[in-house]
């Protein structure tokens, strides 16, 4: 078992971090965003490049994440592992994780606690784990088995239901406790997903956070996306709602404590309709709302 970051006391830890992710290939982006974070966040499948019958990162983002990586820390957030499939993970993300390792200092990665294939098939979307025993026993050999791969933390993170729930053992909040409780893993919270199911599926957000054991959540997501058709969508593509902040702000203070990280999360595609002066705007907001 790989243990979770050790972190000191909510009384004496310092006020929580902030990072972005990023995924390369605009320096002057980069530029503008360093000056606000302390931590970058990147997604591996999002840098990589075919190479013939292979998929392989992209030397010149790698390149680049060395660079950054002086400056500040390097974490990793994976979608596509599908560590909730029952016929295996996916293992061109596992070769992926590998290169990345060798090539840049990562302080911690993480994945999204779900399944993105059934039978080989990918499904073209993401689906939430069913909360029973024979679910959680799948997810949790697969986490221990990610920690002795490569000996740092490793967080999972709760996901958009984008369909209502089937009958299951536990809670929402109780499914994370005691994935956390069986691994050591530890936990991000997107709260942004949970306004999601909140709006979708009358997620009582409140009770969530009263059940969740916070002390092993070590990274915190915020972002933005779109409603269609009624419903709300998990895709980052807009600065963070207030309210979204004031949720994240009270989890942090009143639930995960051991918090060391605020993301605000963004696509590439959303960068021309949002523009670099507002993603360091939002940014040097968040930073005043979170370490003030």
């Amino acid at each position: 078992m790989c243990p979770v970051l050790p972190l000191p006391s909510a009384a004496a830890r310092p006020a929580i971090s902030l990072g972005v992710s990023y995924e390369g290939r605009d320096p002057a982006l980069m530029a503008q965003m360093l000056a606000h974070v302390d931590y970058v966040e990147v997604t591996p499948e999002t840098i990589a490049e075919v190479d013939g019958d292979t998929i392989v990162l992209s030397r010149e983002v790698l390149a680049e994440l060395k660079e950054i990586s002086q400056q500040v820390p390097i974490i990793v957030h994976g979608v596509s592992l599908s560590i909730g499939s029952h016929d295996g993970w996916a293992p061109t993300y596992l070769h992926l994780l590998d290169d990345l390792m060798e090539q840049v200092d990562v302080a911690w990665h993480s994945e999204h606690l779900g399944y993105t294939k059934v039978d080989g098939q990918h499904l073209g979307i993401m689906l939430a784990m069913p909360r029973t025993e024979q679910a959680l026993d799948l997810v949790c050999a697969r986490t221990e088995a990610i920690q002795q791969r490569y000996g740092i933390p490793f967080l999972l993170e709760n996901i958009v239901h984008v369909i209502p729930d089937c009958p299951g053992a536990y809670s929402d909040a109780g499914f994370l406790n005691a994935l956390t409780a069986r691994t050591g893993c530890g936990l991000i919270l997107d709260i942004y997903n949970l306004e999601c199911d909140e709006h979708n599926h009358g997620l009582n957000i409140a009770a969530f956070m009263a059940e969740l054991n916070g002390e092993a959540v070590r990274e915190l997501h915020v972002a933005c996306g779109v409603m269609h058709n009624g419903f709300m969508l998990d895709v980052h593509s807009r600065l963070t709602r207030p309210r979204t902040a004031d949720l994240a702000y009270d989890a942090i203070h009143n639930v995960a404590t051991s918090a060391q990280v605020v993301v605000y999360e963004f696509m590439p595609e959303a960068v021309p309709g949002l523009g670099h002066a507002a993603i360091g705007h939002e940014l040097a907001q968040l930073r005043a709302r979170f370490q003030g």
